[in-house]
C-alpha cells in the first residue's frame, strides 16, 4: 500500500478515537507517530515490500509508561497471517485503555448492549389463529 493511502487509513481512525496523527514520515522510514493525552505516545512502522524494509507492522513507543501496554499489540502483529493498519491501531488502542481512563472493551459492550435493549420498542404480537392479510 502506499504511504499516502496509509496515511489515509491513520487519519480517519484518528477521527474516532483520542489519538492524533502527529509526524507522517517516508522518507528514511514509513513511520507514524500518534499522541494523545495525558501524555501517551506510539508509532507504527509501516511495512514497505517494494524497498525492502520491513515485512510486518511494528509498533513501539519511546516513553517507558507507555511500553508494557503495547505488549498485545506487539503479540497480534507477530502472530500468524498479515494484517492491515487499522487491525493494527485498533489493537493499539484496546491496549492503552486503561491509560486513557476508558472502560474495559468487555464492560463497554455490555453496557452498549444493555442499552440499545432498553431504548428497542416491543415487538407488536399477533393473535394465534388470526390472519392478516
Amino acid at each position: 500500500m502506499e504511504f499516502k493511502q496509509l496515511v489515509e487509513v491513520a487519519e480517519k481512525w484518528c477521527s474516532s478515537v483520542p489519538f492524533d496523527l502527529i509526524f507522517a514520515e517516508e522518507d528514511d522510514e514509513r513511520r507514524l507517530d500518534f499522541y494523545a493525552e495525558p501524555g501517551i505516545s506510539f508509532y507504527v512502522l509501516c511495512p514497505d515490500n517494494m524497498t525492502g524494509g520491513t515485512e510486518n507492522f511494528h509498533v513501539w513507543s519511546e516513553s517507558e509508561d507507555c511500553l508494557p501496554f503495547l505488549q498485545l499489540a506487539q503479540d497480534y502483529i507477530s502472530s500468524c497471517g498479515k494484517k492491515t493498519l487499522l487491525e493494527v491501531l485498533d489493537k493499539v488502542f484496546t491496549s492503552f485503555r486503561p491509560l486513557l481512563g476508558l472502560p474495559d472493551i468487555d464492560d463497554e459492550t455490555f453496557e452498549q448492549y444493555h442499552a440499545g435493549m432498553e431504548e428497542e420498542p416491543e415487538p407488536d404480537h399477533q393473535q394465534m389463529g388470526v390472519s392478516q392479510q
